[in-house]
């Protein structure tokens, strides 16, 4: 994220919780929604109070609109239409009036599901008060708007930025991407900055097809080149590849573990042979135990980061590698 000389940005003394990063932000909030390794950005309240009834008092109630007004302020007119509070006791008497009163003021309709405006009432870090947590953009930051195509078991869109990252880009790069999908490694490497050629490949011409409506959806078109072929063997010259990235079957939602004990060994060997001399392989799967044992002793690979991240519901690691 760019910020200018007026922004600044504090990590908060206020413990949070696991998966969550608390910071002061000073500056313009709409630099917040560049964040592109998040899930999504909340403004937080906290409300020295016992119960959430008090949440409806004059002053903590025009707290909490300041902020709703703050967030729909960084978006177009139309982008909320419904609000949602995700609370325990979500259809308690205190909390239906809490989102009665705060249809009546922001003239959004009451959602049965996660709405535009999603707020989140729950006890303080730490136990004293409550605290509510304003959404500051209609959909989860990690919902990106070129996702037109979606396919099962598909990447989500921050891990493959914060993979991208990882991979050092520079300008120079000679980028592959093996397995890609519907794209979204392809894209969000686009989105960390210039390369001096990307392409993809897949042996799913679906998946391909797929990729092609998100990539031109996202204004990557003439750039971004997709190719069917077996990752195994691509028709690709040796040492010719700066950087690959690889989200690899789990053998779960997609492909299966009897396969990924063929598709992983033969995919490290075809990375090794395309890989320049200290180029960067970056991969996520939660085939753990396969790929340390791959890995282990490598006269190849030099593990660089071994890093677990939540997705789904399921911990996949992320590995970034160099070709020794």
């Amino acid at each position: 994220m760019k910020t200018t000389f007026d922004d600044r940005i504090e990590r908060a003394n206020t413990p949070a919780r696991t998966g969550a990063l608390r910071f002061q932000f000073i500056g313009n909030p709409f630099q917040l929604l560049k964040l592109r390794t998040v899930q999504a950005v909340y403004f937080v309240q906290q409300f020295n109070v016992p119960r959430p009834k008090a949440l409806l008092g004059d002053e903590h109630f025009k707290k909490l609109l300041k902020d709703i007004s703050t967030a729909r302020d960084l978006a177009p007119a139309d982008s909320y239409r419904t609000l949602y509070i995700s609370a325990a006791g979500s259809d308690s008497s205190v909390m239906t009036r809490l989102k009665e009163e705060l249809a009546a003021k922001t003239g959004l309709a009451i959602g049965d599901e996660e709405g535009d405006l999603l707020i989140r009432v729950r006890k303080a870090a730490g136990g004293e008060g409550w605290e509510t947590l304003v959404r500051l953009s209609p959909r989860p930051q990690a919902t990106r708007a070129w996702r037109v195509c979606n396919r099962e078991g598909a990447l989500n869109a921050p891990v493959a930025y914060a993979m991208n990252i990882l991979s050092r880009p520079t300008p120079e790069d000679v980028y592959l991407n093996m397995g890609c999908g519907s794209g979204t490694l392809l894209i969000e490497r686009m989105a960390a900055g210039e390369v001096q050629s990307i392409v993809g490949y897949d042996q799913d011409v679906t998946a391909l097809e797929c990729a092609g409506k998100n990539i031109e959806a996202a204004g990557y078109s003439e750039v971004i080149k997709r190719r069917q072929g077996n990752i195994t063997d691509l028709p690709l010259a040796a040492k010719s590849v700066d950087v690959i990235t690889a989200d690899l079957p789990f053998g779960q939602l997609v492909g299966s573990h009897d396969d990924n004990l063929n598709l992983y060994p033969g995919m490290l060997r075809e990375a090794a042979r395309l890989l320049k001399p200290g180029g960067r392989l970056v991969l996520v799967s939660h085939e753990v135990r396969l790929l340390d044992s791959l890995l282990e002793g490598s006269e190849i690979w030099k593990i660089d980061q071994n890093l677990r991240v939540t997705v789904g519901g399921l911990h996949p690691r992320i590995w970034v590698l160099s070709r020794k």
